[in-house]
């Protein structure tokens, strides 16, 4: 029991910017957070509809309400996973070989592809947000919780570009086989939820987040020989960017 709460402790004070009691970052205490990283993205997530329901009643400017909306993730968060996609856009831009990429991953400098990365992020998901009827919001809250989840079976199943790092800290300490199962019973619940808000839209969510995984895969294993903590942040960010924009569109069509 002490270790779940270990590990708790960890994934809250590692991936968001809640306060937390201080505990050891030991691998042994790192065991099942990722069984609790998902639980990150449901705080998002709740935060996204609750903002969503009292802002309706406030006669917020639009412009100012999506603002806000966009900045829900970071405030949670601190930026860690934009970090990784901006990384990544440095590392991919650069066409180098792969222990080139890997390096320019942990350069903490910012180059000119991520910097523009983020203003079309930025730029693309205010866009999203300001189409997206409020009736779609529920589906993209929980798509928050989605996309934690399959990052969480990406650091217990892809192999790691490196050694050393969060990410393959993290596999070494945890125990694989309790935490697919966890995250695998995460997937159908979140699926049945989806289904539930509302089937069509819930549906197009759910496939849209299975593709952008695919698409990590295929980029980790093709460029840089498996995940790292950054690929993972790329992955989320763009899992929910286009969750979003898929949700919005298949709700102007449906």
């Amino acid at each position: 029991m002490k270790r779940m709460v270990q590990s708790f402790l960890i994934a809250f004070s590692m991936y968001s910017k809640i306060p937390m009691p201080r505990c050891q970052w030991t691998e042994e205490n790192m065991a099942y957070t990722m069984c609790f990283f998902p639980w990150v993205g449901a705080v998002i997530g709740a935060l996204t509809w609750g903002f969503g329901q009292l802002a309706s009643g406030w006669g917020l400017d639009h412009g100012f309400y999506t603002v806000l909306l966009l900045l829900i993730p970071w405030l949670v968060t601190g930026g860690i996973h934009l970090d990784g996609l901006l990384d990544t856009a440095d590392a991919m831009s650069s066409w180098q070989e792969r222990e080139r990429r890997l390096e320019i991953l942990k350069d903490s400098h910012a180059g000119a592809f991520a910097v523009i990365t983020c203003a079309v992020y930025f730029l693309f998901y205010f866009g999203v947000y300001s189409q997206m009827p409020p009736s779609a919001l529920p589906v993209v809250a929980v798509s928050f919780m989605l996309s934690r989840t399959l990052s969480g079976l990406a650091v217990v199943t892809f192999p790691k570009a490196k050694k050393t790092g969060t990410v393959a800290a993290m596999a070494r300490g945890s125990n694989d086989q309790k935490i697919k199962i966890t995250l695998s019973i995460y997937l159908v619940l979140i699926l049945l939820v989806l289904l539930w808000l509302d089937w069509k839209l819930g549906l197009v969510c759910f496939v849209t987040a299975w593709l952008v995984f695919w698409h990590y895969h295929h980029l980790a294993m093709k460029y840089f020989g498996g995940t790292t903590g950054d690929l993972a942040g790329y992955f989320l960010s763009l899992c929910e960017l286009f969750c979003a924009f898929a949700v919005t569109v298949a709700s102007l069509i449906f």
